[in-house]
């Protein structure tokens, strides 16, 4: 029974696979004025389908939306009872549908056609009426579904998404969509986090722990547990970074049986400590912390102290 269960996910997935691998012969001329008409398009993008295939158009309206193509959904049943009203003179209309014949499907291509709209089909069928009755036409069609009745939509309806995605990518190349761009649209999260979060927004919610060179082990024992970083910064007098003291450093120091009260902090600093500028990206910083193998970075602007931002900062914020 088992061996049974993983064959026929096996074969699901190598179907599914032959599917998506078959559409590379579907990115044509129609393809390319597809990607263009939509990028040109002044209004929105509305995307209709019925059923299984209503259920991807959500999936690709929301993948425009988030990469910088305005677009909505309309199910194609509500649409011929109302909802219709939402598409208006510029927008490009989309519709989904493997066969082409759904009756819905029908009874709406004509409405759309009546209104001028562009219709862009992403279709199984090319002798279909939607397919005939579209501007464009976008073949999805597969060889057969994964369901071993080749009745239930699964590989048709992967190949539809794939191709949407296709679509979604190629507009963002066409439209210069950048990193900065999908933060925009993406402020929540640990996502829209990587994307927009800088070092400067996170240090200034911490202590800021400092001794000077000339002061004592001692008083920087008292900085550290007084402020809770397990660190604290060495600076000058006019606020430039000498160097650290960690943890770390404390315990080496104390294994000695060192003076605490008479030994100067600047002969048991870290000299050249990792440091990161507070305009930085959050996630630069995760990156060194990393890479390095420790729990805290200096921030530091034209070598002056400001702070420090701790590993644990970058957890509370979704970025681990």
């Amino acid at each position: 029974m088992s061996s049974s269960i993983k064959q026929t996910a096996l074969s699901t997935i190598e179907l599914e696979a032959a599917s998506i691998a078959g559409l590379s012969v579907f990115i044509n001329d129609d393809f390319e004025k597809a990607v263009r008409v939509i990028a040109g398009c002044p209004g929105r993008v509305v995307v209709s389908g019925i059923g299984k295939s209503a259920v991807i158009a959500q999936k690709i309206v929301a993948t425009f939306n988030s990469t910088g193509t305005p677009s909505v959904f309309m199910h194609a049943a509500d649409a011929i009872h109302g909802d219709l009203g939402m598409v208006l003179q510029n927008d490009v209309v989309i519709i989904l549908s493997k066969s082409g014949e759904s009756p819905e499907i029908k009874v709406l291509v004509p409405l759309i056609k009546n209104f001028r709209n562009t219709l862009i089909a992403i279709v199984g069928n090319t002798e279909s009426y939607l397919a005939k009755q579209s501007d464009i036409i976008l073949n999805t069609t597969v060889p057969q579904e994964a369901c071993p009745n080749n009745l239930a939509p699964t590989s048709s309806t992967t190949a539809q998404l794939v191709m949407g995605d296709a679509l979604a990518i190629c507009l963002m190349e066409l439209n210069g969509f950048q990193s900065d761009d999908f933060a925009k649209f993406h402020p929540g999260g640990a996502l829209g986090k990587r994307l927009y979060l800088r070092v400067s927004d996170l240090y200034i919610n911490n202590e800021q722990p400092k001794v000077y060179a000339f002061q004592t082990l001692k008083e920087a024992i008292v900085e550290m547990t007084k402020k809770r970083l397990g660190i604290t910064a060495v600076v000058d007098n006019e606020n430039n970074l000498l160097g650290i003291i960690t943890d770390g450093d404390l315990r080496r120091m104390l294994e000695k049986s060192v003076a605490i009260g008479e030994t100067k902090v600047l002969g048991i600093m870290t000299s050249n400590p990792k440091t990161i500028e507070p305009d930085m990206l959050a996630v630069d910083a995760l990156d060194i912390l990393r890479k390095n193998e420790i729990s805290q970075l200096v921030v530091v602007e034209k070598g002056k102290y400001l702070g420090i931002i701790h590993i644990h900062d970058l957890i509370r914020e979704g970025l681990i």
